[in-house]
Formats: structure tokens, C-alpha cells, sequence
């Protein structure tokens, strides 16, 4: 299982946040988020939402850190990414 989560370095909400995403399958990354305790609320289209304070156990937990770029390269490539306008979410337990 390889899950990858970027730098807290997205604003939002008053806080700084990361994105968690798997190149592999979504039920990967849920299963993955679900087991460092990531509500299923925190998923949007294609990734997790993390804030900056659960960053580094996120990473203790075995998320491969990479930068943003690579992060949204891999999920392209994998086929998973799924962007604003286009394409249906799949939630946990959908």
C-alpha cells in the first residue's frame, strides 16, 4: 500500500492543509485515511484534505511524502484524479 501526501502548504479554514491521494485505488486511500483516523467528510473528489497538525502522522503512518506537482502528476496518471467540473466523487461506503 503507498499512499503520498504533499506539504502543508494549502490555505484554508484559518489553517494550512495537505492533500493525502493513492495512485492505485480509492479504496487504497480510504482504507489508508480511515486507519490514522481521517473522518470520511475530509474527502474531496480525489483526495483528503489533512491539516498541518496531523501531517507528520499521516507520514509516521506510512504516507510517502512528494511535492505538489508530483502528487497530481501521480494521481493523473493512475487515471484517479478527478477535477472540480467533471466526474463524480466516490465517497467511503458509496
Amino acid at each position: 500500500m503507498t499512499v503520498y501526501i504533499d506539504p502543508p502548504t494549502w490555505p484554508g479554514h484559518g489553517r494550512m492543509w495537505s492533500h493525502l491521494v493513492s495512485d492505485v485505488s480509492f479504496e487504497e486511500l480510504h482504507t489508508f485515511a480511515a486507519s490514522i483516523g481521517c473522518p470520511p467528510r475530509a474527502f474531496e473528489r480525489d483526495h483528503y484534505d489533512i491539516p498541518s497538525h496531523r501531517y507528520e502522522e499521516a507520514v509516521r503512518a506510512g504516507a510517502v511524502q512528494i511535492g505538489s506537482k508530483e502528487l497530481v502528476r501521480r494521481l493523473t496518471e493512475s487515471g484517479l484524479r478527478r477535477r472540480k467540473h467533471g466526474g463524480q466523487a466516490h465517497r467511503p461506503g458509496a
